[in-house]
């Protein structure tokens, strides 16, 4: 039973982020990207990495193919932090307006089935 009740921007930290950096991490080992360098793109741990390319992290999480081809096509972009990060919020948002961040936070919090909390009151003069 789920009695908690947790805010969308910790399912990002939790879930989202951590399912786009394994999907990143894949999508450069398919280009022949070595693990190491892998981690220094992403700024993670090299272990981290191992840990992404063997499902035993994030693995939880699935994108839909407009996400995956926007993932594959980011990493290759992907040069600098800021490059990192631009790419990542990118992402995020996309993932937001797919509504697969609603999906994740019905799946381990307490929201009912069809919340839309996120996408509502943010009009102009509210």
């Amino acid at each position: 039973m789920k009695l908690q009740i947790i805010q969308p921007q910790e399912v990002e930290v939790f879930y989202i982020l951590p399912a786009i950096r394994s999907r990143m991490a894949a999508a450069l080992k398919e280009q022949g990207v070595m693990q190491k360098d892998i981690a220094g793109l992403l700024c993670v741990q090299e272990s981290t990495v191992s840990q992404y390319l063997s499902s035993k992290r994030a693995a939880d999480v699935k994108f839909n193919e407009p996400v995956n081809k926007e993932i594959a096509a980011a990493v290759k972009r992907i040069k600098t932090k800021e490059d990192l990060i631009r790419e990542t919020q990118n992402i995020l948002a996309m993932v937001k307006s797919e509504k697969i961040l609603c999906k994740v936070h019905e799946s381990v919090a307490d929201v009912p089935a069809g919340c839309d909390v996120c996408f509502c009151g943010h009009e102009e003069g509210k």
